[in-house]
């Protein structure tokens, strides 16, 4: 395993980095005592390394039970579990877990354990030395979005439900595990909190390449975070598999299609992205500056506001430039209400994001959630329209 991140996509080749590896699973199957059919029917799946794969379906149907079977929180009744080239159906459970990165609803942390303590939970089951341990509690809460200086001594009850589940991904994350397992970890928190959790898994997968498998009832959640999506029907049998775009364009079944619901051409509009944009690059400024310096600045590009980073590069506000002129240095005041977006985010997200904050534009976020540029409402607008013109033609 590796003690540090792995660096982020080539971006003169454009090559995706993939940690993860694959999973196959064989006829795997899973009866209960007392039950006329199958929970799991002979499932037969094959997931590439690398991907995000999103099992949907009604309540009921097996999703859940096949998820927690590739980590044997469920033992199969029958069938075989491959992870990559090794049969771990017969392997220790416990250390097979240790193996793979579990998140539930609201992180899944120990209340009475800090959040570093909660992260490196795995590490220092696994023997990692104290150094070791401690650079990578540091290193998976930045990942995630959260400054270590600040969240590593908290615990559980003094953070939001939104950070919450940042820390059980990074916990999930913390011995850089080939496979991520998530069951509906974003279903317990509100809108807005949960489309800023789906951009920044989006950012976190572009960056580390896991194969992760993801439970969801949330079938537009399905289309913006899955390179592939399974439609089970009852028995986890398996209806369609395939891309989001396919599932979309032509359900195999009338059963896909009822569960796809109205408005699938609309859908087809959360597959553009914020990322084939081209972005606006703004006048940025450092909490502690000069204001009538990055006035100037502003002025001279032809900006009427100014981004204010933090000490890590992330955006923190955006006053305008009457509201900068009236200040001395730039304050270090975060804007909570600050319309922020990921690369990741839909064309849907942004303008809900914007119509929220009542503002005609957002702040992009790229890597480490640093500033990537900034998005108009006009040119989301202008996007959506071609993309309506594009799926209609």
């Amino acid at each position: 395993m590796s003690d540090t991140l792995p660096a982020p996509a080539d971006p003169a080749t454009g090559a995706r980095r993939v940690s993860g590896v694959p999973i196959r699973l064989e006829g795997v199957t899973k009866r209960y005592p007392g039950q006329d059919r199958p929970a799991v029917d002979d499932v037969d799946l094959e997931i590439a390394a690398g991907e995000t794969v999103m099992f949907v379906g009604p309540s009921g149907c097996g999703k859940t039970t096949l998820l927690k079977m590739v980590n044997r929180l469920i033992e199969p009744s029958s069938g075989r579990i491959h992870l990559g080239d090794e049969d771990v159906t017969a392997q220790d459970p416990d250390t097979l877990r240790r193996r793979i990165g579990y998140v539930i609803q609201a992180g899944g942390l120990f209340p009475h354990m800090t959040v570093g303590t909660n992260v490196g939970m795995v590490p220092r089951m696994l023997g990692w030395e104290r150094p070791r341990v401690t650079a990578r509690i540091d290193e998976l809460l930045d990942l995630v979005g959260l400054d270590p200086e600040v969240y590593r001594d908290r615990y559980p009850r003094e953070l939001s439900g939104g950070q919450q589940q940042r820390v059980g991904v990074a916990r999930a994350l913390a011995a850089d595990p080939p496979v991520l397992l998530m069951d509906e970890p974003f279903g317990a928190v509100d809108p807005i909190t949960r489309q800023r959790l789906q951009d920044e898994l989006l950012r976190i997968q572009e960056e580390l390449g896991k194969t992760i498998v993801f439970v969801t009832h949330d079938f537009d959640e399905a289309v913006k975070l899955g390179d592939r999506i399974v439609v089970f029907d009852v028995g986890a049998r398996i209806v369609q598999y395939d891309t989001p775009e396919a599932i979309l364009a032509d359900p195999a079944e009338e059963y896909v299609a009822d569960f796809v619901g109205a408005g699938a051409t609309l859908k087809q509009l959360t597959l553009t992205r914020v990322s084939s944009l081209e972005l606006r690059q703004v006048t940025t400024a450092r909490a502690g500056d000069d204001a009538a310096d990055a006035t100037a600045r502003a002025r001279a590009a032809g900006d009427d506001y100014v981004v204010v980073l933090d000490h890590r590069g992330q955006p923190i506000s955006w006053p305008t430039l009457a509201e900068v002129g009236r200040m001395g240095t730039i304050p270090a005041t975060v804007d909570r209400r600050l319309p922020v977006v990921g690369l990741g985010s839909t064309l849907n997200d942004a303008l809900d994001t914007m119509l929220a904050a009542s503002q005609g534009g957002a702040v992009v976020l790229g890597r480490r959630d640093t500033l990537a540029g900034v998005v108009s409402i006009e040119a989301i607008m202008a996007a959506i329209q071609r993309t309506r013109r594009e799926t209609a033609g």
